[in-house]
């Protein structure tokens, strides 16, 4: 197949905003796609290159993308950055720039579905010295080959911004749609797998049935939020499984009978940031292959609970590893099994996965436990028990239905957590980000901060709960404000005065 073939797709899509005609579009073209090309098909159609549990990175900045369409169209890198402050979005740059250079040499070559998809796997494979010229050197090929629309969903791609509205639940349909799937059966299959792209190659052979993989994450059971134990009750049934909610972070533990992996709940790997933990399960968890799900928090020097703003910096850490792992240690408590010796125990109740991890753990405090539980029907036992949790340094409790099963993915009354209200904040925007795409001529992200004597603390950004136009405060309402307070800009981000 050409690129071609799918850039037309690309447009189609961008011209509609309607979910239907969307997966009418794609399930379309899904059909005349070959087995051996679809899954790339299913990756490309979400802007990616890899199967959403594969943790790898294109590794390319904005500013090498300038770089490129700089090589490819030997236009200036000054004029090409104006026309990205005027445009704030790189693919139409690009797409503008290959427009308008000298037609295609006669060494250039159509572009295939595989050529590109193949090139730009290759960024993420790319180490040590030489790397950046050569991961410009990649994207730099596809663009002297590209016309201009190409050009501008090449670069879209990599900068991981597509901008054709496709998101997960539509792949999800058109491949339902397809193939003659029940969409039920696809999204059920996603949670285990995490993949799309093999969930499409076999949907179109017509033998859909994918099974839990030690060393594949899959997609966590979540809780919905209740005001009160009473509410609590209501949700899960008498008598219930309370536990501790720590705060820390998800961590998936996974043994496929060789080597330990972790992932986090979005899926990152992260085994290599926390050798502590590997050696933790190796020490303590017996069996031929298991996959566990846990919370990891941080240890005082007392023994006492830390925020998880204390451990975060371990997950992004990439260097002084053993060092890090020892200013700032963690336990693991384990809650739950949802795989074990080539069994995959999702089906099976709460309280069977529970007494299994009861055999299979040798708990050793300040290194690997099993979560703090409670089973009672009784409030005020529950009430002790919470605030018992709060005094502890936890985030409140998990109260959990003692026959429910493990539903991946979902948010379902099985499992219910209880935490405080928290009081509102007052914050002030003390930076922002200019947007992209429809938003270029707005700032769109805002870096919010607390006061703290005579200083700023920044504590987040945020982006949602301000509208385009017409209802409440408006991204123009809010850079109109703000483009009067900026002190400070560098490439699209401004720092703003506090007021």
């Amino acid at each position: 197949m050409y690129y071609e073939e799918l850039a037309n797709i690309y447009s189609e899509l961008g011209k509609t905003t309607k979910r239907l005609e969307k997966v009418d579009i794609i399930s379309e073209f899904l059909k005349k796609v070959s087995k051996d090309e679809l899954s790339k098909v299913i990756y490309l159609l979400q802007g990616k290159i890899y199967a959403d549990w594969e943790n790898f990175k294109l590794g390319i900045s904005q500013r090498l993308i300038l770089k490129v369409i700089n090589q490819a169209t030997g236009i200036p890198a000054n004029k090409i950055e104006d026309l990205w402050k005027k445009k704030g979005d790189l693919g139409k740059v690009a797409e503008e720039l290959i427009r308008t250079k000298h037609q295609r040499t006669l060494s250039s070559k159509k572009l295939t579905l595989n050529k590109v998809y193949d090139n730009l796997r290759k960024l993420s494979s790319f180490e040590g010295e030489g790397t950046v010229g050569k991961k410009v050197s990649i994207v730099t090929e596809l663009l002297s080959n590209a016309d201009s629309e190409e050009a501008k969903y090449i670069i879209n791609t990599v900068v991981g911004d597509l901008r054709v509205g496709v998101a997960a639940g539509i792949i999800r349909d058109s491949i339902a749609k397809a193939f003659y799937k029940d969409v039920k059966e696809i999204e059920e299959n996603y949670n285990l797998s995490v993949d799309y792209g093999k969930i499409a190659e076999l949907s179109k052979e017509g033998k859909l049935e994918l099974s839990l993989t030690p060393g594949k994450p899959v997609k966590l059971m979540l809780a919905i939020k209740v005001e009160d134990v009473e509410e609590a009750f209501k949700a899960v049934g008498k008598p219930a499984q309370c536990e501790y909610k720590l705060d820390g972070f998800r961590l998936q533990c996974h043994f496929d009978g060789k080597k330990i992996s972790l992932f986090t709940r979005s899926m990152e790997n992260v085994t290599r940031q926390f050798p502590d933990v590997v050696k933790y399960l190796k020490e303590n968890v017996k069996g031929k292959n298991y996959i566990l799900d846990s919370e990891v928090v941080g240890l005082s020097k007392q023994g006492r609970y830390l925020p998880f703003q204390k451990i975060s910096q371990r997950i992004r850490r990439k260097y002084d590893i053993e060092k890090t792992a020892k200013d700032f240690p963690v336990e693991l408590n384990i809650f739950d099994v949802m795989y074990y010796n080539g069994k995959n125990l999702m089906n099976e109740s709460l309280i069977k996965r529970r007494k299994i991890i009861e055999k299979i753990v040798k708990e050793e405090k300040g290194r690997i436990i099993l979560t703090k539980k409670l089973i009672t029907d009784d409030k005020d036992k529950v009430n002790k028990f919470y605030n018992g949790a709060l005094a502890a340094g936890t985030e409140g409790l998990m109260v959990k239905n003692l026959q429910s099963n493990f539903k991946p993915g979902r948010y379902v009354n099985g499992w219910v957590k209880l935490k405080p209200i928290l009081e509102p904040l007052d914050l002030v925007i003390t930076g922002a980000i200019w947007g992209e795409g429809k938003r270029s001529n707005w700032l769109s992200s805002f870096i919010v901060s607390c006061r703290k004597g005579d200083e700023y603390l920044e504590i987040g950004k945020v982006g949602s709960g301000v509208k385009e136009k017409n209802e409440g405060v408006t991204f123009s309402d809010l850079t109109k404000t703000l483009k009067k307070l900026i002190i400070k800009s560098s490439g699209k981000n401004v720092e703003i005065e506090p007021k």
